[in-house]
């Protein structure tokens, strides 16, 4: 018969073994290895790099800006509206390839970047249209315009595009017009603008949109046309289903831009689209496209 003293010696025992399976039992939980849930994989959002700069002013004092996309080396420049409201889609096209390739970076090669001065003309954007900056086609009220000419010139009646240092003389020709090409070579500050600017970022090409003949054009100085030219004129033409023209040969042109360009060894083309109510954004966008690879 136990007594009292080894009643409670057991008792003791039992309760000293109970904590000790329980204290094992506690460590064993702590040891067990928790494995993670694998982390979803997050494809990154690709961020728009667009940098927008005011390059220069018009006569009346409205602002010419460039719109810069991507970070390679390969500068590559695109200019609307040089005849400003005459013809207003080649500015509302450049304004949809800001969006398009602002939205869509990772399609510029990361060897390249996208200059694009959508309106160099602004004071004759709004001597046709009353309209400033950025539009919807639907603003544009009257056709008018695209018969007159109204709007093609600068705040000082000046055609833009005979304003260049190629060929340059005091007047030149606009469909059997005789247009003013301003008082010298560079007289105007637009012409001014686009020139130091090329000088800034000295582009491997230069496109400009113009409407409308549903052609690409060549540029040539007093040399001739660049070979590099001929490629960047087919490669746009091919691509966006428009025409090809090494030479313009339907009237005499004096200080053109894009001859200008030519004669500092940049090939420059000119994109004519179709019509002058649309911007033909597919066909352009393909071409533009193409340019890209083409300096990738």
């Amino acid at each position: 018969m136990m007594t009292a003293k080894t009643k409670f010696l057991v008792g003791t025992l039992f309760l000293l073994l109970v904590a000790g399976i329980l204290l094992v039992a506690l460590q064993k939980e702590e040891e067990v290895e928790v494995i993670p849930e694998p982390a979803q994989e997050v494809t990154p959002t690709p961020t728009p790099t667009t940098t927008v700069s005011t390059i220069g002013m018009s006569v009346e004092g409205r602002d010419i800006e460039s719109h810069v996309i991507g970070s390679g080396e390969n500068n590559l420049l695109f200019i609307g509206g040089v005849h400003g409201g005459y013809e207003w889609n080649s500015i509302l096209l450049a304004y949809e390839m800001i969006d398009y390739f602002s939205s869509n970076p990772e399609e510029i090669p990361d060897s390249s970047q996208i200059h694009i001065i959508p309106n160099l003309n602004p004071d004759g954007l709004f001597a046709a249209t009353g309209l400033e900056g950025r539009f919807a086609s639907s603003e544009i009220i009257s056709n008018e315009m695209h018969t007159t000419g109204e709007g093609r010139f600068n705040a000082n009646a000046v055609d833009l595009n005979r304003n260049f240092n190629c060929k340059w003389a005091p007047e030149s020709s606009w469909r059997g017009r005789t247009v003013s090409a301003g008082t010298s070579a560079f007289s105007e500050p637009e012409a001014v603008a686009l020139r130091d600017y090329v000088f800034r970022v000295n582009p491997k090409v230069a496109v400009f949109w113009h409407s409308q003949a549903n052609n690409v054009y060549a540029s040539e100085c007093e040399s001739g046309v660049l070979p590099e030219t001929l490629v960047v004129m087919k490669t746009y033409a091919d691509a966006g289903s428009y025409g090809a023209v090494p030479v313009f040969d339907a009237y005499p042109i004096t200080g053109d831009a894009e001859g200008w360009l030519a004669s500092i060894n940049i090939p420059a083309v000119t994109v004519e689209l179709e019509g002058r109510t649309s911007t033909e954004f597919s066909r352009n966008l393909a071409g533009t496209k193409a340019i890209l690879e083409l300096y990738r």
